[in-house]
């Protein structure tokens, strides 16, 4: 039996649901930590709880129960958000991941849904027959398939638990909080864990590139590479395309261009069409390595959707292959003519 069980036997309340799991609104120093490690992605299937009920406060059998995924990040942003409310929190085993993305992948699904109401009797623990679940679950939940099988009633809240006090007054979302928003501050979190993807191959790329073609080479594969994970997330809305690949290429193109300006225009000791093969070396070869990155943020936002990302991988990724191994060959030329001192 749990303590939350055993404290309250003592006092009268639901003495037989031994089951339930205490939790509190609290966020303490090692769930700050759990979040920062998870924003690097460092170990990433360690940030999960356990799946099950759970009671905020002292709920009793009239309390409001809220749905969420076993992300620690989602279940913490939604005890957070419920300080001061007496309710329960059913969590789904979705497998660690996220509500929005186990929603797509069928991890937040009706079945999971309804199986794990089955697993904790949540039928008698209330009273009532309704479920909150997040706004972002609805692509995984058929409401009226989970109403069929389990007998409650599916309301969709907002769609961050921020702003579930709003909708608790009513239980009718406003238009404001039913909009998904992906502000800078939304973007820029995204930014550690490219960080730390792209790390290690980036520093074993650039210091070959340093010994094989130059400082100028090198810098400008960092460049390229820090544009497609730092600067693309930072200024996505305002890059004057409709698609994550064109977004990509034309900041590649800007961020390389300085790089182009340097070869063409300062190295005068070098003859021009040495000059012009480095140019179109670096002009092929490193916008498609911000556009290939800048695709990657495709699944990290909530617009975007699985057919328009494949669309757009079959449409610009050849693009990007070719024009890569079109910048690869010719900077394994000049080099290749530099050792040998062809001019």
């Amino acid at each position: 039996m749990t303590e939350f069980a055993k404290e309250n036997q003592k006092k009268g309340r639901i003495p037989f649901f031994s089951h339930i799991e205490r939790t509190s609104s609290s966020i303490a120093l090692k769930n700050h930590w759990d979040h920062f490690t998870a924003r690097i992605g460092f170990r990433r299937s360690w940030h999960r709880v356990n799946p099950g009920l759970y009671a905020l406060g002292n709920p009793i059998s009239e309390s409001p129960v809220f749905v969420t995924a076993n992300y620690t990040l989602s279940f913490d942003a939604l005890r957070s958000a419920l300080k001061g409310l007496h309710c329960y929190i059913l969590v789904l085993d979705t497998k660690g991941i996220n509500v929005w993305c186990a929603a797509g992948g069928g991890k937040f699904s009706t079945d999971e849904l309804v199986d794990r109401i089955g697993k904790v009797s949540l039928q008698e623990v209330v009273k009532h027959r309704v479920l909150i679940l997040p706004q972002l679950s609805a692509t995984g939940v058929a409401a009226h398939e989970v109403r069929k099988r389990s007998g409650f009633r599916v309301e969709y809240g907002p769609v961050r638990a921020n702003d579930l006090g709003e909708y608790l007054k009513t239980h009718q979302a406003t238009p404001e909080i039913r909009q998904v928003r992906f502000k800078l501050h939304d973007r820029l979190v995204l930014i550690p864990v490219e960080i730390v993807h792209v790390l290690v191959p980036l520093l074993i790329a650039a210091v070959v590139l340093f010994f094989a073609g130059g400082f100028l080479l090198s810098a400008g594969a960092v460049a390229s590479v820090l544009a497609g994970a730092v600067l693309f997330p930072a200024l996505l809305p305002w890059i004057p395309t409709p698609n994550f690949s064109t977004k990509g290429f034309v900041l590649g193109g800007v961020v390389t261009l300085p790089f182009i300006l340097v070869m063409l225009l300062g190295k005068p000791e070098e003859v021009l069409w040495q000059r012009a093969v480095w140019a179109l070396s670096y002009l092929l070869a490193f916008p498609p390595v911000t556009a290939f990155l800048a695709l990657s943020f495709t699944g990290s936002t909530t617009f975007t959707s699985k057919s328009g990302v494949k669309r757009e991988i079959y449409t610009y990724f050849p693009a990007m292959a070719w024009m890569f191994g079109g910048g690869i060959l010719c900077t394994a030329a000049m080099i290749l003519l530099r050792v040998f001192g062809i001019k």
